[in-house]
């Protein structure tokens, strides 16, 4: 497995995460403390949040079918984004897990 792989979902498991924490805090502005503006940036924030968790979805099921993670951890990965935080958290033990693989798949340097 290329690095390159887990480099795209580790971004977007920040957006996603990053938008979903934005969203959260514009639905508690929208409902609890009926703030100005609240709803066009609710409005804004869950249609990116939407459309980039899709692009996370591809990104996350790419890198457990390359990693061949069994059904259940690939659903574990795939609905973090949809929990405020959760994806940050499972980006790092995720990250940790594959670097270690990574560097072991790595070739080692010809020497001269």
């Amino acid at each position: 497995m290329k690095k390159s792989v887990l480099t795209r979902y580790r971004v977007m498991a920040y957006v996603t995460g990053v938008l979903l924490v934005l969203l959260t805090f514009g639905m508690i502005g929208k409902y609890v403390l009926d703030l100005n503006g609240a709803a066009d940036f609710t409005r804004v924030v869950s249609i990116a949040h939407g459309w980039l968790y899709v692009v996370y979805l591809i990104f996350a099921f790419d890198l457990g079918s390359k990693a061949k993670w069994p059904v259940a951890k690939q659903l574990w990965v795939l609905l973090a984004g949809t929990i405020p935080t959760a994806a940050f958290f499972v980006e790092r033990r995720i990250s940790h897990e594959l670097e270690a693989r990574i560097a072991e798949d790595a070739p080692a340097p010809a020497k001269a």
